[in-house]
């Protein structure tokens, strides 16, 4: 919540100055000079009332996936920060329990649901015992290394059962309860829906998978007043990137993560907040022209790696 104290004199203004105290966590101090006038300074605080209101999710309910760890928590804790009341889908119930304690240490409120994605019947059965869902996060995802002819058949399975599939559940659920006010869905796609990534095959499949979805969702649901977008990150540094990097390159992490930084034309991995704080513009009414996108988060690989 902020709060704006403001103060003026009702009749002689005894000083030259005018000190306005905007903030939360943070106290910003605005300095005016009366001689430019009460319109000027009138006109400035309207200005800054509008901007505060900007990307609030006050009475929202969001429905995050994989909201335990890496991108979706990121998601999770800054849409409860602007006011949503946060339902975190988890196959780890313990990651899930944490950050409904960060949010709730932090005055917003957020509860956890033990669920594989994958299995529709579990999803139903969430989705439907909530009051209503305004936002649909489907960030949750699993990688697999190989090429089409390293890539077992289980494996091939598995990651499709997790990011399409399960995507496609989350999606089935939850339309019946975003189709009684309008809604949002955003679907975490991959710069490898994009581009060609090597050894990324059956987890680029599965990306190209879900920008379709976003195209074909945005464009069933538009006259029901549900937008969906997809983002499409190039490597962020989550906790899933420190687990592959110590799984797959042991003893040689940090020169690893150097190179995948470096892969990024501008030199570094996102950090989670980066590709939240997108996802909440999304969210927002101030995105409400925006459907049928997808929007790459990725320092320029997609565009500028030539």
């Amino acid at each position: 919540m902020y709060y704006l104290d403001i103060l003026f004199g009702h009749s002689n203004i005894q000083t030259d100055h005018l000190n306005i105290l905007l903030g939360d966590s943070d106290i910003h101090l605005v300095h005016f000079d009366i001689r430019t006038g009460r319109k000027e300074i009138q006109s400035y605080l309207l200005h800054i009332k509008f901007i505060i209101k900007m990307f609030r999710l006050d009475n929202k309910t969001a429905v995050i996936t994989g909201g335990g760890s890496g991108i979706g928590k990121a998601i999770s804790i800054l849409f409860a920060q602007q006011g949503a009341t946060i339902h975190i889908i988890e196959l780890s119930e313990e990651n899930a329990l944490q950050t409904v304690a960060e949010i709730s240490a932090a005055g917003g409120k957020a509860y956890a649901h033990s669920c594989n994605v994958a299995n529709q019947q579990q999803v139903v059965a969430v989705i439907s015992a909530l009051e209503k869902v305004d936002i649909l996060i489907n960030n949750a995802g699993i990688a697999n290394i190989g090429k089409a002819d390293t890539t077992s058949e289980a494996d091939f399975d598995k990651v499709m059962a997790v990011n399409v599939k399960g995507t496609y559940n989350c999606i089935f659920a939850t339309i019946p309860k975003l189709r009684e006010n309008g809604g949002v869905i955003i679907n975490m796609a991959s710069i490898g829906s994009n581009v060609g990534i090597a050894d990324r095959f059956v987890y680029s499949t599965s990306k190209g998978a879900i920008k379709a979805m976003t195209m074909s969702v945005a464009r069933d649901y538009i006259k029901e007043n549900i937008r969906c977008n997809s983002i499409s990150p190039a490597r962020v540094h989550t906790p899933f990137v420190d687990g592959f990097l110590k799984n797959n390159y042991e003893g040689k992490e940090a020169e690893m993560f150097e190179k995948l930084s470096q892969s990024q034309p501008i030199g570094r991995m996102a950090e989670p907040i980066e590709i939240a704080t997108l996802a909440l513009y999304l969210c927002s009414s101030e995105a409400s022209f925006i459907t049928g996108c997808d929007y790459p988060i990725d320092g320029g690989f997609t565009t500028l790696n030539n």
